[in-house]
Order: C-alpha cells, then sequence, then structure tokens
C-alpha cells in the first residue's frame, strides 16, 4: 500500500519565455545576488494528466476558479513507459499551492490504459482511489527536461522547464508514447516559496528580464490537442 504525503501550502510564481532566451534566463539565475545553487541534477519530467469526462479540471483552470485541483501520474528519467512514481494532486486556493502525493512502487508499462489506470489504483490508498475515481479520463502526456535551483537557505525553489512536449491520450485504448501532437515551445521557470517570504521574492526576482505570467502546462496541453 502506498503512503500519502503532503507539501506545505506555498506561493508559485512562473515566468514564460522563448526557448532563445534559455541561456539568458540561466546566466541570470546563476548570477544572480541570491546565491541560488544547483539543488538535483537535471533530469526529465513524465507526467499523466487525468481528468473527470466534463473536464472538470480543465474548466476550472480555464475559468479561474479560485478553488481547483489538476490530477497527475509523474514519473522521471527517460522511460517513456511509467515507471514507479507518484499520483499527485496538486491543489490551488486563491494563491496558495501544495499537493497530495501517493507512492507507487510496482512497474506499470507494457500494458492497455484500462490496466494501467487499474494498477495505479490497485497500489493507492482509498483517499487516492477517489481522485482518481473523480478524475478516471488519461488526457495527455507531457514530458519536459527540468533544471533545479535553490537559495542558500533553502527556502525558494526555482525550476527552469525546457523542451516540453505534449502526447494526446483521448479515444486511444493504448497509451500514445510516440506521436507528438503540435505546441508551440516555451521556457517556464517556476518559484516557489512559503507564504512568509511573498514581499522578498517579489523583490529578489524584481530585476528578471521576463514577465510573470499565468501558465498551465495541462491547459495548454489540452488546447493543443483540442484545437
Amino acid at each position: 500500500m502506498s503512503i500519502s504525503n503532503s507539501s506545505l501550502p506555498r506561493y508559485e510564481i512562473k515566468f514564460i519565455a522563448e526557448p532563445l532566451e534559455y541561456h539568458r534566463v540561466l546566466n541570470w539565475l546563476r548570477q544572480h545576488n541570491s546565491c541560488l545553487e544547483t539543488e538535483y541534477p537535471d533530469r526529465q519530467v513524465n507526467n499523466i494528466y487525468f481528468d473527470s469526462h466534463n473536464h472538470h479540471s480543465y474548466c476550472d483552470n480555464i475559468y479561474g476558479s479560485s478553488s481547483k485541483s489538476k490530477v497527475r501520474f509523474r514519473w522521471y528519467g527517460n522511460s517513456k513507459e511509467p515507471q514507479n512514481g507518484s499520483l499527485e494532486i496538486k491543489c490551488k486556493r486563491n494563491q496558495l499551492n501544495w499537493k497530495l502525493i501517493y507512492k507507487v512502487q510496482e512497474e506499470l508499462g507494457g500494458c492497455d490504459w484500462r490496466t494501467l489506470c487499474s494498477e495505479i489504483r490497485r497500489q493507492l490508498p482509498a483517499e487516492g482511489k477517489k481522485w482518481m475515481e473523480m478524475n478516471p479520463l488519461p488526457v495527455l502526456i507531457n514530458r519536459y527536461q527540468r533544471k533545479y535551483f535553490v537559495s542558500r537557505d533553502k527556502k525558494v525553489r526555482v525550476t527552469l522547464d525546457s523542451d516540453l512536449d505534449i502526447y494526446d491520450q483521448s479515444r486511444k485504448r493504448f497509451p500514445n508514447y510516440s506521436s507528438k501532437s503540435n505546441l508551440p515551445k516555451v521556457l517556464v521557470l517556476e518559484v516557489k516559496f512559503p507564504r512568509e517570504l511573498r514581499d522578498h521574492v517579489v523583490h529578489m526576482f524584481g530585476g528578471i528580464p521576463l514577465r510573470a505570467s499565468r501558465f498551465s502546462k495541462y491547459v495548454s496541453g489540452f488546447l493543443s490537442i483540442n484545437h
């Protein structure tokens, strides 16, 4: 049985840029006087996003609901097929974000969607099963390369995501791991910090050569496969 975990509520600020800005953004992060340093080695992030049959999660994001959630299965590394990872429920209320995390330890690849979803549910506790029952539809898979940074006091975390790819899963019996959907390429810089540091972080990133922007990888991917 998997064990659930949760993250503390935090603020998140996102900055969006063109891919050609990659090295300029990276140099800014490395030279910034906040003393950001590498937190983890670079790695590929893979997500399966689930939704309800009426796409409740997508609609909440589009219409700006003050309380919303996204359900995804996440694993790391270069494997196209899901490996041991976690079912993550990303929750947002107003400006605060937190995650519920349910570990899935056994391998999941080599099967159709019905079997794969059943196998994930089998390894979840009751509350995790409930999230999947409410969001049974695999909508898309996305992948991207992520760099990790952290401040010296470990309170401010920064991620830089590039090479985002989307794979449409709608109306498919078997997972689509190879046929990409068309998606405008973007860089996504995300700053994550506890609520008491909001003013400090706004000042700290005031000089970054990017504009803060609302952006959801799930919403962007959904639009790309349903245009």
